[in-house]
């Protein structure tokens, strides 16, 4: 059997978009006061979605981001994976699928971000975890708001006891999260602003929890009172020494770039394509 183009995958996801439309207007509605989302589950037909699992890179040849913020595998250097998980990603990126997440969502002028900047592939396996944090709030060139985060999930049988799942905390540090499984086939898409605090909980179990994300961008803020900030960690709620180390980690690092706008070093999770200027 030949791989599917993106174009063929961009189309089967539309149709289940399509199918669904109406329920997932309603599950993002009902939570855009605090942190909006909404969840798709059984996205792609189960061959498909079974071979881009088996697709993914090995651990060892991934970028391993390691620190108290966060341990886990990543990489946005999609020609050097396996062709599958590039014409995936770039599906959700189809401007059919833009516009009718932006009309579930109700955000005008969402761009996707070919660059992949902080978005492409990751791997977490047991004892690997992200701590609370806030996405930054703009793209690599900081001309468009960060607006949307789209997650789909590509581990066969991850099981709920296995950790490794996406939490939003919608009333903030001080209350429990909201937990979204990170299951087989399952897009999840959230809102990313200023008060947009997520996290990804440990893995319990052996095993690759599996991940692809995309990015998109919009021309303003999807809260009016959004003001740009960096990725910024906290501890959890059982991390209390820890919280204060990322809280003054982050407002330095915010200090650096209020004088340099774009920061010191440039942030090397991009997709470097061979066709890309210098």
């Amino acid at each position: 059997m030949n791989e599917p183009s993106r174009i063929e995958i961009a189309s089967i996801i539309l149709e289940r978009l399509h199918t669904e439309q109406a329920t997932l207007s309603l599950q993002y509605e009902s939570s855009q006061t605090q942190i909006g989302y909404f969840v798709l589950d059984n996205v792609l037909p189960l061959e498909l979605a079974t071979s881009i699992y088996e697709a993914f890179p090995l651990k060892e040849t991934m970028v391993l981001k390691k620190s108290i913020r966060e341990h886990k595998y990543v990489t946005a250097q999609m020609d050097q994976c396996n062709p599958i998980l590039e014409e995936t990603i770039y599906a959700f990126q189809d401007s059919r699928i833009v516009t009718t997440i932006q009309d579930i969502c109700k955000i005008p002028e969402l761009v996707a971000d070919e660059h992949l900047y902080a978005g492409g592939l990751s791997l977490m396996t047991k004892d690997n975890f992200l701590n609370p944090h806030l996405d930054n709030s703009h793209d690599k060139d900081r001309n468009r708001w960060r607006a949307l985060n789209l997650l789909y999930y590509t581990t066969p049988d991850w099981n709920d006891e296995n950790g490794g799942h996406l939490e939003i905390w919608p009333k903030g540090l001080d209350h429990d999260p909201i937990t979204l499984h990170s299951r087989f086939n399952r897009l999840v898409v959230m809102a990313t602003h200023h008060s947009s605090w997520h996290s990804v909980s440990p893995v319990s179990k052996a095993g690759n929890r599996c991940c692809i994300s995309n990015y998109y961008f919009s021309p303003t803020p999807i809260k009016d009172k959004d003001e740009f900030h960096v990725t910024s960690f906290r501890g959890r709620p059982e991390e209390p020494v820890k919280d204060k180390i990322l809280q003054a980690d982050a407002a330095l690092r915010m200090g650096i770039r209020k004088v340099f706008k774009k920061g010191i070093v440039t942030n090397p999770h991009v997709y470097k394509k061979k066709t890309d200027k210098p």
